[in-house]
C-alpha cells in the first residue's frame, strides 16, 4: 500500500462492522458460485510493466513531476490512451 493511502483517516465505521453478525450482512446480490465454478477457476496475476529509459524533452518531464506523485503512472496512462485512439 502506498504511504499516502495509510495517512488518510478511514471513513469506515470500524465498530458498526465489527458488531455485525454474518446473518446481518446482505448477500441477496451475490452470485451463487457451485463446486464447478471452483473447479474451473484459474488464478490471473496482472502483467508486469515494463521497465525502459525513456527519453523525453525536458519541459514535457517537468511538466508531469509538477502534476505531483505518480507523474510516471499519468505519462503511462497518455501514452495509453494515444494507442488506444490510434488501433485500428
Amino acid at each position: 500500500m502506498k504511504a499516502k493511502n495509510t495517512i488518510r483517516e478511514s471513513r469506515t465505521d470500524w465498530g458498526r462492522l465489527d458488531a455485525m453478525s454474518d446473518s446481518d450482512i446482505d448477500v441477496s446480490d451475490v452470485a451463487k458460485l457451485d463446486k464447478a465454478f471452483f473447479e474451473r477457476a484459474q488464478v490471473r496475476l496482472p502483467k508486469r510493466k515494463s521497465s525502459i529509459s525513456l527519453r523525453v524533452d525536458p519541459d514535457v518531464l517537468e511538466w508531469f513531476k509538477h502534476q505531483g506523485r505518480g507523474y510516471q503512472t499519468r505519462i503511462n496512462a497518455v501514452l495509453k490512451a494515444y494507442v488506444h485512439a490510434h488501433q485500428h
